[in-house]
C-alpha cells in the first residue's frame, strides 16, 4: 500500500465522526453484493435435485457475507486510490470513518467465517469456491491485476462470474455447462460493462493512476474493445438457453436483451470525442445503466423459468 494508506488510513482523521453502523456496511459494498446474492440464488435455484428453504437461504447468507469480506478487504486496499477518484473518495476508508485496520480486520474474519459455514452447510466443494472468489478479487484483482495492466477488467472479472456457480455447487456439489455458462455469461458481460463507465470517468482513472483501458489505450481503442467483447459475449448468453436450466423465457429474454445491447455497443464504437462530449457522454451512460439491467434481467428469466417448472 502507499505512504497515504500507511500513515492517515490507520486512524480515523481527527475530528470526523464516529463510524456508525451504516459505514461498516457500506465497507461490505452492499451494492455488488446485491448482484452476488441475486445471481447465486438463481445458481442455487435452478441446480438440479434442489435443497431445502433453510440450507439454501444458510447457503445464500454466507456467500453474501463472501461477497462482503471481498468488498472490506478491496476498500483496505484500494483506500489510496479511492481517495484521489471523485466516485469513490467518500468511502468509509479514505473517508477517514473506519480506520484501515479495522476493514482489514474484518475482511479476513468474514472471509473465514463465511467459508467454513458455507462447508459446513452445504459441501467443501462450495466452500473452496467461495474461498478462491474471495482470493481471487482481494489478492489477484485489487493487488495486482487492477494496478498492473489494461486488462485488469478482463481477468478480474472471474471474481464476480463465480456467484451462480457456487450457488450451483451449494446444491450440487459440482460443476456443470449450464453453471460455466453462467459463469460466462457474467465473465463476458463485465468488460464492456465497465468499460463504458470508464469513458465518461476516464479522468477519475487517471487521476488515480489506474491503467484502465481508456488511459493506456485511449477512448477509441475502448470503443472498439466494448463492440468485440459484446460479439463474443453474444453466443455465450444464447448458448445458456439450450441448456436444462432455461427455457422460453430465456430464451426471448436473451434475444431481445442481446440484441440491444449489441446495438448500444455499435452505437459506441460509432461515436467520436467530439460526438461524445458534446452531448455529455449521454450514449454512453445510457449503455452502462442498460447493462445493469442486462445482467439482471438474464438472471430473473432463469428465474422465471425454474419458476414455471415447478407449477
Amino acid at each position: 500500500m502507499s505512504d497515504f494508506t500507511a500513515q492517515t488510513l490507520t486512524e480515523t482523521r481527527t475530528g470526523d465522526p464516529e463510524a456508525g453502523f451504516g459505514d461498516y456496511v457500506a465497507l461490505l459494498k452492499p451494492r455488488v453484493m446485491s448482484l452476488v446474492v441475486f445471481t447465486a440464488l438463481v445458481g442455487l435455484l435452478v441446480a438440479p435435485g434442489g435443497t431445502s428453504p433453510m440450507i439454501g437461504f444458510t447457503a445464500i447468507l454466507f456467500i453474501a457475507l463472501g461477497a462482503g469480506a471481498s468488498g472490506a478487504l478491496n476498500m483496505w486496499y484500494d483506500a489510496d486510490i479511492d481517495a484521489v477518484m471523485k466516485r469513490t473518495a467518500r468511502r468509509p476508508v479514505p473517508s477517514g470513518k473506519v480506520p484501515a485496520g479495522e476493514a482489514l480486520t474484518l475482511g479476513l474474519w468474514l472471509s473465514a467465517l463465511s467459508v467454513v459455514m458455507l462447508g459446513l452447510a452445504t459441501n467443501w466443494v462450495a466452500a473452496a469456491l467461495l474461498a478462491f472468489t474471495i482470493f481471487f478479487y482481494a489478492v489477484v484483482y485489487s493487488m495486482w491485476l487492477k494496478r498492473a495492466t489494461p486488462w485488469n477488467i478482463v481477468i478480474g472479472g472471474a471474481a464476480g462470474a463465480f456467484p451462480p456457480v457456487i450457488g450451483w455447487a451449494a446444491v450440487t456439489g459440482d460443476v456443470s455447462l449450464a453453471s460455466i455458462l453462467m459463469f460466462g455469461l457474467i465473465f463476458m458481460w463485465t468488460p464492456p460493462h465497465f468499460w463504458a463507465l470508464a469513458l465518461f470517468m476516464k479522468s477519475d482513472y487517471h487521476k488515480a493512476k489506474v491503467p484502465m483501458l481508456t488511459v493506456t489505450h485511449g477512448r477509441a481503442e475502448t470503443r472498439r474493445q466494448i463492440l468485440i467483447y459484446t460479439v463474443l459475449l453474444v453466443p455465450v448468453a444464447l448458448g445458456l438457453a439450450f441448456t436444462p436450466v432455461a427455457g422460453p423465457v430465456y430464451l426471448s429474454a436473451a434475444i431481445i436483451l442481446n440484441a440491444m445491447f449489441l446495438k448500444g455497443a455499435l452505437d459506441i464504437w460509432r461515436r467520436d470525442e467530439v460526438m461524445a462530449e458534446a452531448d455529455g457522454y449521454a450514449v454512453e451512460k445510457k449503455v452502462f445503466k442498460f447493462s445493469l439491467l442486462y445482467l439482471f434481467l438474464h438472471f430473473g428469466a432463469l428465474l422465471a423459468d425454474a419458476i414455471w417448472r415447478v407449477i
